[in-house]
């Protein structure tokens, strides 16, 4: 237990601990986008954390995938962003911003916008998505062109510009979960016959250009990846899992962190551990019959060197003092199911500390 509360760099970002708090998306910011005084609440409740990672933020309004998620790509979100990281600092914590473009994952009825969403190929989602008029399947996507890709990784960079005006400590790429990039690796989403698609370097191609991109926005010592190898979330098949990450790993620049959301698969997880030269956090989930990351789980990571430091999801979201609780060995809040998503202060901000 006790290297869990040491501290810890993850390059320029200085850790009080090794708790990462994961991105988990709420559906509570305003219809255009922007971050509210009930989020500061919640964010800065969590400030003992050594990292809060953000829920998913659209780096552009194409990006998003969801009703009632943030966004980076306007003046006035870039300002409503500014009380929740001070609110975030005032409390001692260090947060940063996960820059997600949902790609194919999304519905023209989740959005004011009620655009279609785009992929690398014109290849629909398996599966429905929840909207105010019912239970909807996923729409065929739009396939990027080239100077629409271009765009997005431009989109990306100026999102972490943002993230840094705003006032966060940097920003995690999101390249797992089904979502753009994610898209990109795999190969039952990526038919594409251009430099996009085909070989594996081809289709880690848009993730890499995005980390370079970032890093030469905001510095590779701000900036982070999610990863979330052979996990088929959003009717993903990645094809040979284990080949494509090396291929990715040994492409990425040098980046403050590397972030795997273990799909229990632990072979391929050690297998980035070995072929990644910086830090590395992890949400392990080693086995199907894993419940919540754990805090005796946690200490077996990091006494393995599995980890650097490790991501808590659902203790963190109902444990606002989660580091204090594992300390004292509990006793522990129960995240309610029906609050997750959208709504009021209820199961948000009103779980009770110790």
């Amino acid at each position: 237990m006790k290297k869990m509360f040491e501290p810890i760099s993850l390059g320029d970002i200085a850790l009080a601990n090794r708790f990462v708090m994961a991105p988990m998306t709420r559906n509570r910011a305003t219809e255009a986008g922007l971050a509210t005084e009930l989020m500061a609440t919640y964010y800065a409740q969590r400030a003992s954390a050594g990292l809060i990672i953000s829920e998913g933020i659209q780096p552009s309004q194409v990006g998003q995938g969801f009703s009632g998620t943030p966004g980076l790509h306007t003046p006035e979100q870039v300002e409503s962003w500014k009380m929740v990281t001070g609110a975030v600092h005032q409390a001692g914590g260090r947060i940063v911003a996960q820059l997600m473009h949902a790609g194919r994952i999304g519905h023209p009825a989740l959005y004011p916008s009620a655009h279609l969403p785009v992929a690398p190929s014109a290849i629909a989602a398996e599966g429905k998505t929840y909207t105010r008029d019912g239970m909807l399947d996923y729409p065929t996507p739009i396939a990027l062109t080239k100077s629409e890709i271009a765009r997005t990784v431009d989109d990306f960079a100026t999102a972490a510009l943002n993230a840094i005006a705003a006032g966060f400590d940097g920003v995690e790429i999101h390249g797992g979960n089904g979502f753009l990039l994610h898209q990109f690796m795999a190969a039952n989403t990526n038919q594409r016959g251009d430099d996009y698609g085909g070989s594996l370097a081809a289709r880690v191609r848009l993730a890499v250009e995005v980390a370079q991109a970032v890093t030469a926005a905001i510095g590779a010592g701000r900036t982070g990846m999610r990863i979330s190898p052979s996990n088929p979330y959003n009717d993903i098949a990645e094809g040979d899992s284990l080949a494509l990450y090396r291929e990715l790993v040994s492409r990425l620049p040098d980046l403050a962190f590397l972030h795997v959301m273990e799909a229990y698969c632990r072979e391929q997880t050690l297998a980035v551990r070995e072929n990644w030269r910086g830090a590395l956090i992890l949400n392990p989930h080693a086995s199907a019959d894993d419940g919540a990351v754990s805090g005796a789980v946690a200490d077996a990571v990091v006494d393995e060197d599995l980890a650097d430091a490790v991501v808590f999801g659902a203790l963190f979201l109902a444990n606002p003092d989660l580091p204090a609780r594992i300390l004292a060995g509990g006793p522990f809040n129960v995240v309610d199911q029906a609050t997750l998503y959208g709504g009021d202060q209820r199961g948000y901000t009103d779980y009770p500390s110790l």
